[in-house]
């Protein structure tokens, strides 16, 4: 079993939590973010030797977090997105600690895949002129990111080989846990690439399945190094 500490207690921190014994996970510490202002309830004892820790919180709290796993010296999976400015100063950081960070804006293995298709519609249409394209997200109410890291990704996956911007209009309403589209409108046809996260538990499955993979390792890693 790998032991995991869930850092983050709201809707994800509970899936994990849930889906952990299925999926050869024990949950050995569930760190609150009220108990974890600042970071300051990160800390060796607290994480309770866990082989590594999933990080799922609020973009302004992430950051702290990561930073206080990795001074504690335990893994961390990154699952909130929107900090993604300050990756390549954090990667030199963990890289000099020694320690290990596997970040996704997404741990979903479909939206993994989407930015594989996304990145091959680029190649097959960056001769023509044809399409605009156009990415859609829509999330729930509660999400404070906007577009989500995973609008992102994906439409950074398809500019590197259209070679031009990807437009990204973000919808929040309601309680969808996540759907993205990549339209391709043509003047008598479309293309549309569409993932639709039909539960929580997408993300939480990706993540248990990246706490088991990054236990023991050393390096910064995103959900393509596990594919």
């Amino acid at each position: 079993m790998t032991r995991i500490a869930i850092i983050g207690d709201g809707k994800m921190g509970q899936a994990l939590a849930a889906l952990a014994p299925e999926r050869g996970c024990e949950v050995v510490a569930l760190i609150s973010e009220k108990d974890n202002i600042g970071g300051a309830g990160i800390t060796r004892d607290t994480l309770k030797n866990a082989h590594v820790a999933i990080e799922f919180t609020q973009p302004d709290a992430a950051l702290r977090n990561i930073r206080a796993c990795i001074a504690a010296g335990v893994p961390v999976v990154a699952g909130t997105t929107g900090w993604y400015d300050e990756l390549p100063a954090l990667t030199r950081e963990v890289e000099q600690m020694n320690g290990a960070l596997l970040w996704s804006a997404n741990f979903s293995v479909g939206v993994n895949v989407m930015m594989q298709l996304a990145r091959r519609a680029g190649e097959l249409l960056a001769s023509s002129d044809a399409f605009d394209a156009h990415m859609i997200e829509t999330h729930h109410s509660a999400k404070k990111d906007a577009p989500s890291g995973t609008a992102k990704v994906v439409a950074a996956a398809l500019q590197e080989t259209l070679r031009r911007e990807i437009p990204i209009t973000s919808i929040r309403t309601g309680s969808v846990p996540g759907t993205h589209e990549l339209i391709f409108d043509g003047q008598f046809e479309q293309i549309v690439l569409t993932h639709v996260a039909r539960d929580r538990r997408v993300f939480a499955e990706g993540a248990l399945r990246a706490a088991r993979w990054l236990a023991g390792k050393k390096g910064v890693f995103t959900m393509a190094d596990i594919l």
